[in-house]
């Protein structure tokens, strides 16, 4: 079953940085989700879409995929760019 390697990113109501230094291995769903014909709500038989594993490094979250027979690819994060600007450049 294929898995996606992923550095965690922050949540929306995050300022700060924390916890965003783990990196995460995910099972990619191998059944789509189908609506319970009870309640509606969505769900499938598959069990591997809910692990999550986490990692301090993303080499140690390959090389267990790697020991395991996992085939995995890696999502690499996006160069975090810093907008400078002064106060006030707000009334130019």
């Amino acid at each position: 079953m294929p898995a996606v390697i992923y550095q965690q990113p922050k949540s929306a109501m995050q300022s700060g940085k924390a916890k965003t230094d783990t990196w995460v291995l995910e099972f990619e769903r191998s059944e789509a989700l189908r609506p319970d014909p009870l309640m509606g709500w969505a769900g499938s038989g598959d069990t591997q879409a809910q692990v999550r594993l986490n990692f301090p490094t993303k080499d140690a979250a390959k090389a267990y995929a790697e020991k395991y027979g996992i085939p995995a690819r890696v999502h690499s994060t996006p160069p975090k760019r810093l907008k400078l600007q002064a106060y006030a450049d707000n009334f130019k």
